[in-house]
């Protein structure tokens, strides 16, 4: 059976239904819903009555280690993480508690359980200001932020238990993303939401004003540059990388991302083409921790797992922008 720990959140419930849509059933999701969402579990369970859901905290470590006693667990997939690098800034130690001490808990109940394998959703928060870009898996690791810090720590830690104990790990280290499943089963559905696509389409849909954290970066346009990469594709790597590890049964390191950048100002006209709307922009001052520029090397996931991106960047917004248009007339029909 393969656990999902924070699989009702956004790119873990994406994930699962990968899982499910490729035949997976022995499926069993951990998650405090603190970030995530019963009905995303709920929608998932619609779909596959197999998959079982365990309410814990990896702070706690007896809530896992009940979820082992419970199941056979021979694999595991890590989302359960806080996300957002302002927050991070502003409050460390949730997030050192959370995604540090969360994920120890986590790797010393898969030792004293026999479960040798995970697969583990990191960032390229771990790189820090970019020393050159394209950025790929050997670029030094240097966060400027507690949420990089934090994920940095555990794919330290992930190395130590390969040593001692063999445990072997999979870091997935992805770069922005964006979207929504293309059946509209689930998508982004972060309070307060954070991520860039998802509040330019709202306030189009709202006729709001859009803040935007910066214009003076050093970039062409003067906004900052990101790797934008489809949830989708992104679900389709974690089974890709589950196979590897199968077969394989080494640890390993991917860069997720499409290898190119867009500057902020480039996705806000993307969304005006989709929307068929003018958004009006805000500039704010810059946020605590926000580097200029990054983008991706994403090769050697190319050319290791056969993964590659099938998304474009105006894919990601036109799913995003449908899951978004569901969900306000989800809101209004309830009111």
């Amino acid at each position: 059976m393969i656990l999902f720990t924070g699989a009702a959140g956004y790119i873990g419930s994406h994930t699962v239904l990968n899982f499910l849509d490729k035949g997976f059933t022995d499926i069993v999701i951990f998650d405090n819903l603190e970030t995530g969402h019963i009905e995303t579990i709920q929608t998932l369970q619609n779909i596959c009555g197999n998959v079982k859901f365990e309410k814990g905290d990896l702070r706690n470590i007896s809530d896992i280690e009940q979820v082992f006693q419970k199941y056979k667990i021979n694999f595991v997939i890590h989302f359960a993480a806080f996300a957002f690098v302002e927050e991070s800034m502003k409050n460390p130690s949730k997030y050192y508690r959370n995604n540090i001490l969360g994920t120890l808990n986590l790797l010393d109940t898969m030792v004293k359980y026999g479960v040798k394998k995970i697969i583990f959703s990191s960032t390229c928060a771990t790189y820090g200001e970019p020393k050159y870009t394209p950025i790929d898996e050997n670029h030094p690791q240097s966060p400027i932020n507690p949420y990089g810090f934090t994920k940095l720590a555990a794919e330290k830690m992930m190395d130590s238990f390969d040593t001692a104990f063999g445990l072997k790990s999979i870091k997935l280290r992805y770069f922005n993303a964006e979207g929504a499943d293309k059946q509209k089963r689930t998508g982004e559905q972060h309070m307060p939401e954070t991520h860039l696509i998802p509040n330019i389409l709202k306030a189009a849909l709202n006729n709001e004003t859009f803040k935007m954290y910066g214009d003076d970066y050093n970039t062409p346009d003067g906004t900052c540059i990101r790797d934008y990469i489809n949830v989708e594709d992104l679900a389709e790597a974690h089974r890709l990388a589950y196979i590897y590890l199968e077969k394989e049964n080494k640890s390993n390191v991917f860069n997720l991302g499409t290898n190119n950048g867009y500057s902020i100002k480039e996705v806000i006209q993307a969304c005006q083409e989709i929307t068929g709307q003018q958004i009006n922009v805000h500039i704010e001052q810059r946020r605590q921790g926000d580097p200029a520029k990054l983008y991706s090397d994403s090769n050697k996931a190319k050319e290791i797992l056969g993964w590659y991106p099938k998304n474009s960047l105006k894919d990601s917004i036109k799913t995003a922008f449908e899951y978004e248009k569901l969900q306000q007339s989800r809101k209004i029909s309830m009111n």
